[in-house]
């Protein structure tokens, strides 16, 4: 289990805490993730929120080409596929 004492900053007009890495590592967190910051009898609690599913231009636009293998080749079949 991963825990540290931290200090309570300002940040503008609000207060701040700064994770540490193992912290955050351990509770599966990353940067620019969307949580939910709720106080239960008197504790902060922070859950991560589900990621919203990719729109398909949102997809698109993280394709790259080198990396998945470049363009889908069509042609005849090589095994069992039907066309």
């Amino acid at each position: 289990m991963a825990e540290a004492i931290l200090d309570i900053k300002h940040w503008g007009n609000n207060l701040g805490v700064r994770l540490p890495a193992a912290v955050a590592r351990e509770a599966n967190f990353h940067a620019d993730q969307r949580v939910r910051v709720s106080v239960e009898a008197g504790r902060v609690i922070i859950s991560p929120m589900a990621d919203a599913p990719l729109t398909l231009e949102q997809r698109l636009t993280r394709f790259d080409p080198a990396r998945h293998g470049g363009e889908v080749m069509v042609g005849t079949p090589q095994g069992a596929e039907r066309w």
